[in-house]
């Protein structure tokens, strides 16, 4: 039976916790030689849905491999609801992968899929039958029980995938980019359905994604992976209003990006010269620093007032996407000028003269000597 026990049930918010349920603890892996992940450190809470979000070759499917036990690190420990499963096979860790391509098999019905993991480990068909129904209630497939595999849609063929992943009620469930082969309203749609689906059934999951918005809208909290590291592990507002890093800024959302040099210090605040002017930050950085400069697009204006950031440029592009304008100016050098207006407007044309403004509050500031490139 797939139904848990009342005592079992987490509360809507399970991220709010401090309870350890998985703790991945100083992981370390290397490839011929190449160390892909060294002092690795991970943690999620009972009931937390996570991402691991970043670029190809970040890490982020060796991690999860690593938790799956599909892969073996060289050092470090995972241990799971208390228990340390580093040395353990996969199919003795009750951990769940729903694979990128689904790995559904395709001789077998769609119940005979879903059954597949709960006849591996013993159970009669005749056992089996009930809790195959349920999962495939679950996912809004008990009718295609009897079809085969092949006659399936992408989304149906996601949906049996998740069905066969529940079905054995895994201690955790891992998903490696599932959505990626599904259009977009598809994709927006199953992310929904399979968010809500982990919430109401308290499943702990974490999700494998180089995409942002799907990193943002299924996630409790967000690991941003870089070159075999963490760069900040949040939830999403965080990560998108206090970016920690300048790659963190530049991978989740968009910004208007600026370089310069700290020039002085007024206060609170330093003042920071770039060649599209000066501008002012919150911070403490010593004068001579080279630092970037960033800010959200939603965050400027057109007009503005005293005591405001102001940049002078020429507008390179004017793009209508439905509900929002993005204006976009002439960028210099490594520069990037973007500015997010709500509704449509059509007054703005590229190469005319305009001025960028937002509050200095809202200003992002880094230390570029710091700033690890990839």
């Amino acid at each position: 039976m797939l139904n848990r026990p009342a005592h079992e049930q987490r509360a809507a918010s399970p991220a709010m916790t401090d309870e350890r349920y998985l703790d991945v603890v100083a992981v370390r892996k290397s490839f011929k030689g190449v160390t892909v992940m060294d002092g690795m450190n991970f943690r999620v809470a009972r009931g937390e849905l996570v991402s691991l979000l970043g670029p190809s070759g970040c890490g982020k499917t060796t991690l999860l491999r690593i938790v799956a036990g599909l892969m073996q690190a060289d050092d470090g420990s995972v241990i799971l609801a208390g228990r340390n499963i580093s040395s353990l096979p996969p199919h003795k860790r009750n951990i769940s992968v729903v694979f990128q391509n689904y790995a559904l098999f395709p001789h077998l019905s769609v119940a005979e899929n879903v059954a597949f993991g709960l006849r591996a480990r013993g159970m009669s068909k005749a056992d089996a039958v009930q809790p195959v129904r349920e999962a495939l209630a679950l996912v809004r497939m008990q009718d295609f029980a009897d079809r085969s595999i092949g006659g399936l849609s992408g989304g149906q063929q996601q949906r049996i995938a998740v069905a066969r992943a529940l079905v054995v009620r895994p201690d955790l469930l891992l998903l490696d980019e599932p959505f990626s082969a599904l259009d977009r309203k598809l994709r927006e749609t199953m992310q929904v359905e399979l968010k809500s689906l982990l919430r109401d059934r308290g499943i702990t999951g974490i999700f494998v994604t180089h995409d942002q918005e799907e990193a943002m809208g299924v996630s409790d909290r967000i690991a941003v992976m870089n070159a075999g590291r963490i760069e900040q592990f949040a939830d999403p507002s965080t990560l998108y209003a206090s970016p920690a890093t300048p790659f963190v800024m530049d991978f989740v959302g968009l910004s208007t990006r600026l370089s310069g040099r700290v020039t002085g210090q007024e206060g609170a605040r330093v003042v920071v010269e770039t060649a599209l002017g000066t501008l002012r930050a919150p911070g403490g950085l010593a004068t001579g620093t080279p630092v970037l400069i960033g800010v959200r697009p939603e965050l400027i204006r057109l007009e503005g007032g005293a005591g405001m950031n102001r940049v002078d440029l020429v507008l390179e592009d004017v793009a209508i996407l439905g509900s929002k304008t993005m204006l976009q100016g002439r960028p210099d050098g490594g520069d990037r000028l973007l500015c997010e207006l709500a509704g449509i407007r059509n007054g703005k044309a590229r190469g005319d003269a305009i001025s960028f403004h937002w509050a200095v509050e809202d200003t992002l500031i880094y230390d570029a000597s710091a700033e690890v490139t990839t």
